[in-house]
């Protein structure tokens, strides 16, 4: 059996950091990173990406050297991607901080509204309810990082949980602030409007729910396996029949909800600032569908039917 010898050199500066002698065949990135960090410990194999062209794209972990188009001495580039990060305590971080803040504002700690209006309480019905759906929803969150969410990533930027965290938690204080404020005005239509409301926010939670579960039904423990997620018995997840991710369908549908139900101006702008996140996120995985399945469903749109 031949063996490889791999090179591994820095993608910005051409400089060798690395040879490695009698690589097997069939080694695949991942153990070719872990080689690589016996050499050089501060850079574990989460902050590593090995490429075949210093401005090419990152090799997969489960890629085999054998099947990469190189020669039996091979030339890898080595980017630093920084200190990294779990995905689940990422999640739970940024999480868990709405959750807590908007409960601040709620019992009206003190140094938040003035003395006379420390641990009072809101005469208003929609306030309470309010900070039901809030809690509901970020703890339902917290329950789908631990028990649910399976990621084909295990790490990602340690610099982003701030940027993360400071969109999470900011907003989570500037809705919460006027929710709760002792002079916030009930909805215009009264109890209607906020039934309505309600009703929205329910169905939609529980159809993001449904949706997460069929995602992770898709995928086996351990595994970074890829298919095409097609709707089950479950009647929220026909929403797959014309979406790609109707978890982002219904999870901004979930804050137009919230927004009717408090008519609160920092509500309406977080669930437009969301649409348009989720919009982009939407537009990358469809195309990977599209990529990677021949056979992909042609009516599908990213995140709207029939239009976006």
């Amino acid at each position: 059996m031949k063996h490889y010898e791999v090179e591994i050199l820095d993608a910005k500066t051409r400089e060798k950091l690395c040879f490695l002698d009698k690589v097997e065949p069939n080694a695949t990135i991942a153990e070719i990173k872990n080689l690589f960090t016996k050499s050089h410990p501060q850079w574990y194999a989460a902050r590593q990406s090995l490429r075949l062209d210093p401005k090419g794209k990152s090799l997969k972990d489960e890629d085999i050297l054998q099947n990469l188009p190189v020669g039996t001495t091979a030339t890898l580039y080595f980017r630093d991607l920084g200190a990294q990060i779990s995905w689940v305590t990422v999640f739970l971080t940024e999480y868990a901080g709405p959750l807590l803040i908007y409960l601040l504002f709620y019992f009206r700690v003190p140094f938040i509204y003035g003395h006379k209006y420390d641990f009072t309480s809101s005469r208003h019905t929609v306030v309470h309810l309010a900070c039901i759906c809030h809690s509901f929803h970020y703890i339902k969150r917290l329950l789908e990082t631990l028990f649910v969410h399976r990621f084909s990533h295990g790490t990602m930027p340690l610099r982003n949980i701030f940027k993360n965290c400071t969109y999470y938690w900011g907003f989570a204080a500037w809705m919460a602030y006027y929710i709760n404020h002792p002079l916030y005005t009930p909805p215009t239509y009264g109890g209607q409007q906020v039934k309505l409301a309600l009703g929205i926010f329910v169905l939609c939670q529980l159809g993001n729910f449904s949706i997460h579960i069929a995602l992770r039904n898709l995928r086996p423990a351990g595994s970074k396996t890829r298919k095409i997620p097609y709707p089950t018995k479950n009647p929220f997840t026909w929403l797959f029949l014309l979406v790609s991710c109707p978890n982002y369908t219904y999870e901004v549908g979930s804050w137009i909800g919230f927004a009717i139900m408090t008519q609160c101006l920092p509500v309406a702008l977080f669930s437009l600032v969301g649409f348009i996140q989720m919009t982009i996120w939407a537009k990358g995985k469809h195309r990977s569908y599209l990529k990677e399945f021949r056979d992909y469903p042609p009516l599908r749109s990213p995140i709207i039917p029939f239009l976006l």
